[in-house]
């Protein structure tokens, strides 16, 4: 005999609630907007004939009255005219007037469809872009015509949402190919460094676990950044108040080794600057761009200059540092992930992964923020991240 798990009936319910919230579950025929359109033109057409007719009873009809007596002076001439009473006037009256209501009953459903399938026109143009956009292609535009109105404003908000929707499946699958390709690049190396030990045994161990330990680094630094890219993009975080110039004073304390062999000169001015926020993020944010000042400065002698400070309802901070003169085309490319200018290197303590500036632009986002890069005139690079200050 066959046994019914307990959880049965619940997950046939869920399936079920789940099926009917994503829009598979049929529903009942119903009655078109068009129709209903139609309809509602010819209801209240044949109202305001109704009340007309009742107006015409009520201020002339009710006046006329029921009986006429007719004096006639002169008994040798005949007297044929129409002497209008109330019975006479209904007797006559009645007929037409069901006769014009129903008239007005037939122009009013006529007219009504038209109205509406002109009206509706549009309509269907949005629903026909939507079913189009659900078959996969985010290619195609509204583009309706005509002037400002509900349907074009409707029409304009669907064509900017699809435009925003295919350039974000686009970076989205542009960013999902790069970042297999960079966590395929440390994995091909140790594969290949195991091969070559496997097949060479008198291989130097201590080199092998050494450029293994290398490649493991990068494998775990890139699945890291990959990680805090996608917390940043969720905006999953718990906000509170955060001092941006404590975060750069520890964020320069960490990272002054580095510029100390690089022998760049690093400067922190400023004064309080308070946001609200994860300090976790902000604080990868703010290491992120000093160690990308100090990465990408001069080869020796440079310096770096970070700055914070409160304007009016905006906490700034700013990074600046020296290097070679960068290219206007290239700076926008620089906070997309995996994109590495032609003068950008790394060094062996601080490899780069290609998502420094991107988590950056990614944080500054979560936080409701803007940022902002401009080229020095004499080289480098000034960085300004602008967030909402708090009290």
């Amino acid at each position: 005999m066959a046994r019914v798990h307990p959880m049965d009936h619940g997950e046939s319910a869920a399936r079920s609630r789940g099926r009917v919230a994503s829009g598979t579950h049929p529903r009942p025929p119903g009655t078109s907007v068009r129709l209903k359109l139609a309809l509602s033109y010819a209801g209240f057409l044949m109202i305001a004939g109704t009340l007309l007719l009742a107006a015409v009873w009520l201020f002339l009809l009710r006046y006329v009255p029921d009986r006429a007596t007719l004096i006639v002076p002169d008994t040798t001439q005949i007297n044929t005219g129409v002497f209008p009473i109330r019975s006479h006037l209904l007797r006559f009256f009645a007929p037409r007037a069901a006769a014009v209501l129903a008239s007005l009953l037939v122009f009013g459903l006529a007219g009504g469809w038209i109205l509406a399938g002109r009206m509706l026109a549009p309509l269907a143009r949005i629903t026909e872009a939507t079913r189009t956009a659900t078959a996969g292609s985010l290619a195609h535009r509204i583009l309706l015509p005509g002037r400002n109105d509900e349907f074009r404003e409707l029409a304009d908000a669907f064509d900017t949402m699809l435009a925003r929707l295919e350039s974000h499946i686009a970076e989205q699958q542009r960013f999902a190919a790069n970042a297999s390709h960079e966590l395929r690049t440390p994995l091909a190396i140790s594969r290949t460094l195991l091969e070559v030990a496997r097949n060479n045994p008198a291989h130097d161990p201590d080199e092998l676990i050494e450029r293994l330990h290398a490649a493991n680094n990068r494998a775990i630094n890139l699945t890291e950044a990959l990680l805090l890219l996608s917390r940043g993009n969720q905006g999953t975080f718990t906000r509170e108040p955060v001092d941006l110039s404590l975060i750069a004073e520890e964020a320069t304390e960490i990272l002054l080794p580095l510029a100390e062999q690089r022998q760049i000169t690093v400067e922190v001015t400023g004064h309080r600057a308070t946001t609200s926020g994860s300090p976790e993020l902000l604080s990868r944010m703010t290491t992120n761009l000093i160690q990308n000042a100090i990465v990408h400065n001069l080869p020796t002698g440079g310096t770096i200059t970070i700055h914070t400070e409160t304007t009016g309802t905006t906490a700034l901070l700013q990074v600046s540092n020296t290097g070679r003169q960068l290219p206007p085309d290239l700076l926008p490319t620089l906070t997309e992930p995996f994109q590495r200018g032609t003068e950008r290197t790394h060094t062996n303590d601080h490899p780069g992964v290609g998502l420094g500036l991107a988590i950056v632009h990614t944080i500054v986002r979560a936080h409701h923020g803007t940022l902002s890069l401009v080229p020095n005139p004499d080289g480098g690079l000034l960085i300004k991240v602008q967030l909402p200050s708090t009290p």
